[in-house]
């Protein structure tokens, strides 16, 4: 016999790892530890509730299994982290214990009535530093709570000294009648005549009979029946439990989304030569618009502010001082004598209106998106009504914005100090109007220029009574205000997405979304804005539009593509990174018609409808990284968890990407196979059979696969995945 003869997992018998029964006269081969996690356990129904008892856990005390360094945590968990319905989230520890004995942990998902629903096993993900994880899947919105439980595990501490000893050939007898007295420990908390029960009985009287081989009598005890009743009635001693944690989840939306942006008065837009004058668009020719958009398969139609625009200090073309009377005025410029923040542009139409462009977007499968502007042109009427909102200069004139080199005369930014209260009850109240008139989504602009408690108020307030509505930080500015504005409560927000433009700085920044900062922000990928037009957009031409589209779409849950980027509107204002003759200034007349040539509203399309059958890609915490042995070519793969999908199954994609919009590019990639449960052949056989969601062509691949990529035609692949 060697010394591998009776080498068992030592590993809580509660992850129930097979054990493959030795014939008689061998000793049973023992398989190595599974790199990858064990499968959540749910748990039978379960009516478990939290109560002065079982919240004595809450206080920071030390177990006897000591459990630390429980993530996700805000702020110590003062502050709950984020959750989606539906999407799995990593519980991490540290967990550990003195002495040699072995033991186990779980996560644990408390639902908002207090119930206890998921029990998700943790396996230690950075061996000798005892960090354990696990996967918890909330599946409606709500406050819940999550937990880790730890226990020592006297079975697996039986496996791991029995597979010691028996080997050396020491203690035989003494070896097996301990062994039978911890099964018979667990037998005993077993139901009366269960199938487990008598699992366990018949092992334990081979494992007594000494004139039985002891390969056989061993092998009886580490079966696989026997792993799977201890995995459903497990032993376990010391339970310790961890303060429980909370963690906000919200609906799918909040998580996955693809936006669609535009100025409602470039819709149906025109010059009357005859007049010599713009005419403005209407809710109702923006409501006709719809159709197109939906047909591309964006779900959120995202409206720039629509409401009355200032005169005073009105701005024109290109930001210029120097307007005309015919000039729009920017729209973030709001408030006039026909109303502020509750009203709507004349030129626009009525709330008649915007209910009906609501409800047609609502027919077309489409949820409306408003930005709001906590900002006032010099003619809002707060300005008379509440002059104590804003901030007076020495000289007797109130300060206008500014975010220097940039200058916003014709904006004046409120002043949260004087009177928060107030302004806080009519922000509160004029969003309630929006919401009232079916908006479900708000892209909020420069909530990093308002005080964070303001925020973090606001959004528990809405939480509570309005939980359905979801919001969208435009927060280009530094991390921590970034961050923060996530952590206290914004759905989602925009980020660094644009600027990423190299391969290690994009694949840094996937892992940073997805691993590092996910339980604080939801990022919200958009290629341009009516802001941002970078250098990356403006030299690249057509490739570059589509292989931003391509990363957005498939990097990001939520992904947003802003009016005119089917026509690959490329070119910029001089020294700026926004595009010239810019629509905040003026009317955007577009022939759509021209869109085929481009092919981008056709690629547009076919990322919608992918990321519609793959839930890999609407979901956010699941990147792996492939590298690849050239500087031009991106690859990473997502795959889905079996509880995140309705019938168990697991969805697995692997985008291939060429960042390079002027030149072709191949590379070998080092695919990690691990995440797709398979291995790399032996023989150089493929392992995995890929189909090309974008060309239809399919490919089987083993972990070092060819590519070449050609920004002129196939610029990308976005691969589903069969194992072979």
């Amino acid at each position: 016999m060697t010394s591998n003869d009776f080498t068992q997992p030592a590993v809580p018998a509660s992850a129930a790892e097979a054990a493959t029964k030795a014939p008689a006269g061998k000793a049973p081969a023992v398989a190595k530890a599974p790199a990858k996690k064990p499968a959540a356990r749910k748990p039978r129904a379960t009516t478990r509730r939290t109560t002065k008892a079982t919240k004595a856990a809450e206080a920071p005390t030390l177990g006897r299994i000591p459990i630390v360094d429980v993530q996700p945590s805000l702020q110590n968990g003062a502050w709950p982290a984020k959750g989606t319905q539906g999407e799995a989230f990593p519980v991490t520890a540290t967990v550990f214990r003195e002495g040699h004995d072995q033991f186990g942990a779980a996560a644990v998902l408390v639902d908002p009535e207090g119930r206890e629903v998921q029990e998700s096993i943790m396996y230690d993900s950075h061996p000798g530093l005892n960090i354990y994880k696990g996967w918890l899947t909330p599946t409606h919105p709500g406050t819940w709570e999550f937990f880790v439980r730890a226990w020592s595990d006297p079975v697996a501490t039986w496996y791991h000294d029995a597979d010691i000893k028996l080997n050396a050939g020491q203690d035989t007898e003494l070896v097996f009648l301990e062994g039978a007295r911890v099964l018979t420990r667990a037998m005993e908390k077993m139901p009366a005549r269960s199938e487990e029960r008598k699992i366990l009985r018949d092992a334990i009287s081979v494992m007594k009979r000494d004139r039985v081989a002891i390969n056989l009598r061993f092998a009886a005890a580490t079966s696989e029946d026997v792993r799977r009743a201890l995995a459903t009635y497990p032993l376990r001693d010391l339970v310790t439990e961890s303060a429980r944690l909370k963690v906000n989840v919200d609906r799918e939306r909040a998580l996955v989304g693809s936006w669609y942006e535009f100025f409602p008065r470039s819709a149906g837009c025109y010059y009357d030569a005859a007049a010599e004058k713009w005419v403005s668009g209407t809710l109702k020719t923006a409501a006709e618009a719809l159709d197109r958009i939906a047909a591309m398969g964006f779900d959120v139609v995202y409206l720039t502010p629509i409401h009355p625009i200032g005169e005073t200090n009105k701005k024109g073309r290109n930001n210029s001082l120097d307007s005309i009377p015919e000039d729009p005025g920017s729209p973030y410029a709001i408030g006039s004598a026909d109303g502020g923040h509750d009203a709507i542009h004349p030129d626009l139409g009525t709330f008649e209106d915007f209910d009906a462009f609501v409800a047609r977007a609502r027919e077309l499968g489409m949820e409306v998106a408003l930005d709001i502007a906590l900002q006032c042109s010099p003619d809002h009427p707060w300005l008379k009504e509440h002059p104590e909102w804003f901030t007076t200069r020495v000289d007797g004139t109130i300060a206008y914005a500014e975010n220097p080199p940039k200058k916003y005369q014709d904006i004046y930014p409120l002043n949260f100090d004087n009177d928060p209260e107030g302004i806080y009850q009519e922000i509160k109240r004029i969003l309630k109007l929006w919401v009232s008139h079916g908006v479900t989504l708000f892209r909020v602009d420069n909530p990093h220029t308002k005080p964070v408690m303001f925020w973090k108020r606001l959004l528990e307030e809405f939480r509570a009574e309005h939980p359905e509505v979801i919001f969208l930080a435009e927060a280009f500015t530094k991390p921590p205000m970034l961050q923060t504005l996530g952590a206290v409560g914004f759905h989602q927000s925009y980020n660094y997405f644009a600027w990423r433009n190299e391969k290690k700085e994009i694949e840094d920044y996937l892992w940073e979304l997805s691993a590092e900062s996910d339980s604080r922000v939801r990022p919200a990928f958009w290629p341009t804005t009516h802001d941002i037009l970078t250098p990356y957009m403006q030299r690249g031409g057509v490739p570059a539009f589509k292989i931003r589209a391509i990363l957005a779409a498939t990097g990001s849950p939520t992904w947003g593509i802003y009016s005119g980027y089917e026509l690959a509107e490329n070119v910029a204002r001089p020294g700026a990174e926004e595009q010239i003759d810019n629509e905040k200034y003026e009317y955007k007349s577009r022939d759509w018609s021209s869109a085929e040539a481009f092919g981008i509203s056709d690629l547009l399309t076919k990322l919608n409808d992918v990321r519609s059958r793959h839930l890999a890609l609407r979901r956010l915490r699941n990147v792996r990284i492939n590298p690849t042995n050239n500087d031009n070519i991106l690859c990473f793969s997502k795959v889905s968890h079996p509880e995140e999908s309705a019938d168990g199954s697991v969805d697995m994609v692997i985008v291939v990407l060429n960042l390079n919009p002027f030149e072709t590019h191949s590379a070998t990639i080092d695919l990690d196979l691990s995440v797709f449960g398979t291995s790399a052949r032996w023989d150089g056989s493929p392992a995995i059979e890929v189909y090309d969601e974008l060309t239809g062509a399919s490919f089987r691949w083993n972990d070092r696969p060819y590519v070449n990529l050609d920004p002129n035609g196939t610029v990308a692949h976005i691969l589903s995945v069969k194992v072979l």
